[in-house]
């Protein structure tokens, strides 16, 4: 077994330190199976010591007013993160099982270059507005706005993009002058872990303005979500824990941010030339990362005279993803995070079958493979009010949809509880804006025009979550406005 860049200790006001009682559990290898190292097991006593260090850290230092210093730590965690880019690289591999080449892009490398535009944006901002003089109830009066850290945030991230979810999460709230309990994912816990070592032992972070939990329950997340001294959630995951979020929080009127589920789709316009062959190739993206990605193009409508042909076409392109060791460049899809989700997703495709819908390839757990979380690629022809075309699969299996015409096709596309994202081709362009802007999504890709970056707003409609991230949307979700006035001279 290859040496790892590993941290089993929570960071926990201003010092590694292992969890109450010294409980560890296994970080285990989804590729291999193999146990690769171990992790502080968090309890509540963790947890609270967690929070009242936050709390202090924001009600007692002048943390949440220094902008100078907040933003040199980002700056500094910026390059802590590219002095261990290939360690973190390494280890992120072996307990992710993502593949290699994804961490030269978003799974690493992007959000560690956003660090940056965190800070230069911090100190660009304009954090008072004037709203000059006016008479208010027989007086002269000159009002302004200020904004203001919301307080100690509890971050709770998900385990597909781990680096990604604790550095654009953790590092909006710090550039706000928030402080924060990271609480990451069971699967994913030197991730988190490692974040903390980083921040620890490279950046001028006072004590307790971050501190970093793991726990081999993702229960424990709730007494995060539910303490009063907590000011807000920033939380990604599952649509159903988002909802149970939402109730817990609700006495304490608490703000929350929620980066939910997903099932976007991909239009193909009849004016388009070549839709079967784009069908194909487009559809089998889906195997990227194992499906395991909110924002998937995991619905594929083309119109129904193309329906056999894209769907040969897929099957074709679905039979050429290079599924396979996660460090190796060439593959696209590794295995699925944990036993867990391999069950989940097999049988999220069983009920597909049993519902009626056409699987086209795969459907099992893959059979080149005696050790590994890996599920084969699969596709299905669905009806858009079944399950393959209405369920988050989290999985490498695409649904082709048939429509009959434009305003069918935007119909389709809209009929989800979902609306993360969503992209669309088509010959004419102004007419793939114009549908695009009819889509209800939180996201469109035209023409093959990427939106991702550190200064886009990113999040959800309906079922896909509350509030945005990234961009000046993101970053005044950490923020409070006070109003004030005085006597004008």
């Amino acid at each position: 077994m290859k040496e790892l860049f590993r941290e089993e200790r929570l960071l926990i006001d201003g010092e590694l330190v292992s969890a109450t009682g010294g409980k560890t559990y296994q970080n285990i290898n989804p590729a291999t199976e193999e146990v690769i190292g171990a992790a502080a097991d968090a309890g509540p006593e963790d947890i609270d010591r967690a929070i009242a260090a936050a709390r202090r850290a924001f009600d007692e230092t002048g943390w949440s007013r220094d902008h100078e210093l907040r933003a040199r730590c980002l700056r500094q965690l910026q390059e802590a993160y590219l002095d261990h880019a290939e360690h973190l690289r390494q280890s992120y591999v072996a307990e992710v099982g993502c593949p290699i080449q994804q961490t030269y892009g978003p799974a690493l490398d992007a959000p560690v270059s956003s660090l940056s535009y965190y800070a230069d944006f911090l100190e660009k901002y304009e954090w008072s507005e004037d709203l000059g003089v006016s008479e208010v109830f027989g007086t002269r009066a000159h009002r302004w706005i200020e904004r203001e850290p919301i307080g100690v945030v509890g971050a709770i991230t998900a385990w597909n993009y781990p680096h990604e979810l604790n550095l654009k999460k953790v590092g909006w709230a710090l550039a706000a002058g928030c402080t924060v309990v990271l609480k990451g994912a069971p699967a994913t816990p030197w991730c988190n872990l490692l974040f903390g070592k980083l921040l620890h032992e490279n950046t001028d972070l006072p004590p307790g303005v971050v501190n970093v939990i793991t726990s081999s329950q993702n229960g424990i997340g709730e007494l995060v979500t539910t303490d009063p001294r907590v000011d807000m959630v920033s939380f990604t995951g599952s649509t159903a824990t988002g909802k149970a979020i939402l109730k817990v929080t609700a006495p304490d009127v608490k703000r929350v941010t929620l980066e939910l589920g997903g099932k976007s789709p991909l239009l193909l316009m009849d004016d388009l030339p070549g839709i079967p062959d784009i069908a194909g190739h487009a559809g089998a993206t889906v195997c990227g990362h194992s499906g395991q990605g909110c924002a998937m193009l995991s619905r594929v409508l083309v119109p129904k005279r193309h329906l056999e042909e894209s769907a040969e076409k897929l099957v074709a392109a679905m039979a050429n993803v290079k599924v396979g060791d996660p460090y190796d460049m060439e593959t696209v899809q590794g295995p699925q995070s944990s036993a867990a989700q391999r069950e989940r997703v097999l049988d999220l495709v069983q009920q597909g079958v049993a519902e009626g819908s056409k699987l086209l390839c795969g459907g099992r757990a893959h059979p080149d493979f005696a050790k590994g979380y890996y599920v084969e690629p699969t596709a299905f022809i669905a009806e858009p009010d079944q399950l393959v075309a209405q369920q988050e699969f989290f999985g490498p299996v695409q649904t082709l949809i048939g429509y009959e015409d434009e305003e069918d096709a935007i119909r389709i596309a809209n009929h989800s509880s979902y609306g993360l994202s969503g992209a669309i081709l088509a010959a004419d362009l102004e007419r793939a804006k114009r549908i695009a802007r009819r889509v209800r999504t939180g996201t469109m890709t035209i023409n093959g025009g990427v939106w991702y970056g550190p200064e886009v707003p990113f999040g959800g409609y309906k079922c896909s979550g509350l509030g945005r991230e990234n961009g000046r949307a993101g970053f005044e979700e950490f923020l409070e406005i006070k109003a004030l006035g005085e006597p004008a001279a």
